[in-house]
């Protein structure tokens, strides 16, 4: 089939997870996103920004803004009394808005407090912040006052008219700005000098939230992103799961979003190029693409016009160069998830075609090509790319690049073509295809990522006929750590249309193996897949679990095993339910002790099965009844 030999000098039986699809994974050549290594706008231009004297924020003033939001945190739940105490500190705030947004300790209290702000206080926040805008926005504690202000918008707009107008005759002083002005007035001081913001370390943050907020769109990559150097590889499974939580706006707000949509037209080379003002375009296509999905079609072609008109590569395309290259390759990710199918297909076509396997063992292309393969959703497309790219899978993963090969497989699950061929080029790259006893062995080495000879430490000579697999040996081996890259190629394997191989695998599984899988953080959601994937019948479900039979105790005295445990109890029969809560009562007193077992025996009513049995079936038979009801309403 084209594969690699078996030599361990040709093709690396050990297929590390130097590949994931995080910026910082060893070897990727791509540094993780970080505001050390981006450009900063020069001290001078900044001197100009900044007000003629900065307000100081004397340590008295500190002290009562963190004793005001201290006495908030813990003011009683009624709504009335914590907003009059949020009105009277944030009136407090009005006069020192602008030092408390500037002073690191400051802005973090003045972030909290806006998260309890009724709207008419915040927006005279706002409107105190506001000519210094400029310089706030480009501060490196302002910006946060400022994302923190926008974020409140999904809130503060749900608040019915009859609400505001109370509002307005409460408050003294003049007629102020509503909150849809200030933010249409940001939105225009934004686009009047579109390239300084997005160009600047922090200010792009303003302009990328910003942005969402016109949409009335918050994606869930920009509202969580985490403060560590964890690869975003370990954090999700594909970039199309990512769902923005959305809410209404006005329709100036997609007007001023269309605006913007512009700017980004008129300089798109500097987009492009620019490693902080390409983030801008990435949320912008994002946002665009749910809300206004002709102006995101044109951002695309743009984009893709633009790189096209380059100089050629040695090898083909001139867009090879860019998939290549840190800054554009990033946009280039985001250009294929929201790009049209037709128009997905047309990419593939003029520009990827025939590069694929060159492009998946590049440290910084292989990961646009997992976005190509996470946007197919053609069998016909699928079809082109998997002849193409088959073939390399044992040469990918000795490349280190595995995140590629669980694209492919989670691209054959959700199209529901070439199942069968994938799994068999999965045996055949971890080694296990000849003889067939080795395919028992496939979940072991495929949660590890790694070889059949590997894992199980042989000593094979290359060209020998591999030998029988050893099932004394295998159930005698504690399980290998699991991979968070392993944990998901089973999990889409699992959802197959016939999983029956791996599941013949797992049922090899002794229990202390399945144990250590279940107690795994990334290899207990591989029981996720078994107790919902359809594919799954009853019986073969039943066959893997009962190996777990005499490991509850461990498991609910398990983080993650517990989590599992519940999650079998959740579709266990009654009979099934006797069995687990049984085992569970020899050591009762054992699990109450436990920080999650105890948890656990709570969930299975673990006191009223040992004292009163029938009271503990009559209870679980009408929690049975329930659940019946429940799936067959939701299924109708």
């Amino acid at each position: 089939m084209g594969l690699g030999p078996r030599s361990a000098h040709k093709a690396r039986r050990q297929f590390s997870g130097a590949g994931r699809r995080g910026r910082a994974a060893r070897g990727s050549g791509r540094p993780p996103p970080g505001r050390d290594g981006c450009p900063r706008l020069p001290a001078a231009a900044r001197a100009e920004q900044a007000p003629e004297a900065l307000p100081h924020l004397s340590p008295e003033a500190l002290g009562y803004f963190r004793r005001a939001l201290s006495a908030l945190k813990v003011a009683p739940d009624a709504a009335e009394e914590r907003e009059l105490m949020a009105r009277n500190i944030l009136k407090e705030v009005e006069a020192q808005a602008l030092a408390l947004a500037t002073n690191r300790t400051g802005s973090e209290m003045l972030q909290e407090l806006l998260g309890f702000s009724p709207l008419k206080p915040l927006c005279r926040v706002w409107a105190a912040l506001r000519p210094n805008l400029r310089f706030v926005a480009c501060h490196r504690c302002g910006v946060h006052v400022l994302q923190s202000a926008l974020l409140q918008l999904p809130r503060l707009l749900r608040r019915p008219a009859e609400a505001e107008e109370e509002e307005e005759e409460e408050e003294e002083g003049g007629p102020s700005q509503t909150l849809e002005e200030l933010v249409l007035g940001l939105a225009a001081e934004v686009c009047d000098d579109f390239l300084f913001f997005c160009g600047d370390t922090h200010g792009s943050f303003v302009v990328r939230t910003l942005l969402q907020v016109l949409g009335g769109t918050l994606l869930e990559s920009e509202r969580g992103k985490p403060r560590g150097s964890q690869s975003s590889e370990t954090q999700r499974t594909s970039a199309r799961e990512c769902k923005p939580t959305n809410f209404e706006v006005p329709k100036t707000f997609l007007n001023r979003l269309q605006d913007l949509s512009a700017c980004f037209l008129k300089d798109i080379a500097v987009f492009i190029t620019d490693k902080i003002s390409s983030f801008c375009l990435q949320v912008a296509l994002q946002v665009l693409h749910h809300k206004l999905p002709q102006h995101c079609a044109h951002l695309c072609d743009a984009v893709i016009d633009y790189l096209s008109s380059r100089n050629s590569s040695a090898d083909g395309s001139p867009l090879l160069l860019f998939l290549r290259d840190q800054t554009s390759s990033r946009l280039l990710e985001q250009v294929l998830l929201v790009l049209e199918a037709e128009r997905l297909q047309r990419l593939y076509k003029d520009h990827f075609q025939g590069q694929l396997c060159s492009l998946a063992e590049h440290p910084i292309a292989n990961f646009p090509l997992q976005r190509l393969l996470d946007a197919i959703t053609s069998p016909e497309l699928l079809s082109l790319v998997f002849e193409e790219l088959s073939p390399a899978l044992e040469m990918v993963l000795a490349q280190g690049h595995p995140g590629v090969v669980v694209a492919l497989v989670e691209a054959c699950r959700r199209v529901g073509t070439h199942q069968a061929q994938v799994l068999q080029l999965l045996f055949e790259a971890f080694h296990c295809a000849e003889p067939p006893s080795r395919q028992a062995a496939c979940v072991p080495l495929f949660a590890a990522l790694l070889a059949y000879e590997v894992y199980y430490e042989l000593m094979e000579e290359e060209g020998a006929v591999p030998a029988e697999h050893q099932v004394e040996m295998a159930t005698a081996r504690a399980l290998r750590e699991v991979t968070v890259l392993g944990s998901l190629l089973l999990q889409h394997l699992l959802y197959f249309s016939n999983p029956g191989l791996v599941l013949r695998s797992l049922s090899a599984l002794t229990g202390p193996q399945l144990l250590t899988l279940a107690q795994s953080p990334a290899g207990s959601h591989v029981f996720d897949a078994i107790l919902t994937s359809p594919s799954v019948t009853h019986k073969q479900r039943r066959r893997v679990l009962k190996t777990l039979k005499g490991q509850y105790v461990a498991l609910a005295c398990s983080r993650h095993g517990s989590r599992v445990l519940d999650a079998i109890w959740s579709g266990a029969a009654l009979g099934a339910r006797k069995e687990i809560a049984a085992e569970l009562g020899e050591k009762n007193q054992e699990l109450i002790q436990d920080p999650f077992g105890h948890h656990v025996a709570r969930n299975v009513a673990l006191t009223t099965f040992l004292k009163r049995r029938e009271a503990w079936e009559q209870q679980q038979s009408t929690v049975a009844k329930r659940r019946r009801a429940l799936n067959s309403i939701l299924e109708d």
